[in-house]
């Protein structure tokens, strides 16, 4: 059971950083002239842009906005509550029980 709860643990830290990452990437793509060739910023792209994709095809852009990154940000914070709720029941059970 600990290594479960501290694998949740570690799940929900790592969803945590991709999280930031994912910020990063939607604050850079309110800049139009960047050069996405650029190697950081093609890493950070071929890192979030999976994620993002499957919440465009949900919500199309309005007026050229898109707005399928707020629904993105709220699955990930969900899921990340969840396995670190989970983490914690876990580890709380095998203290007191």
């Amino acid at each position: 059971m600990d290594v479960v709860a501290t694998l949740l643990a570690v799940l929900a830290r790592t969803l945590s950083i991709y999280t930031v990452i994912l910020v990063v990437r939607v604050l850079l793509s309110w800049f139009p002239n960047l050069d996405w060739s650029n190697p950081l910023l093609a890493t950070v792209s071929s890192i979030t842009d999976p994620y993002l994709n499957l919440f465009r095809g949900l919500i199309p852009p309005l007026g050229g906005l898109d707005l399928s990154a707020i629904l993105a940000f709220i699955a990930l914070n969900l899921v990340q509550t969840l396995m670190a709720q989970a983490s914690f029941a876990l580890a709380g059970s095998m203290l007191y029980g």
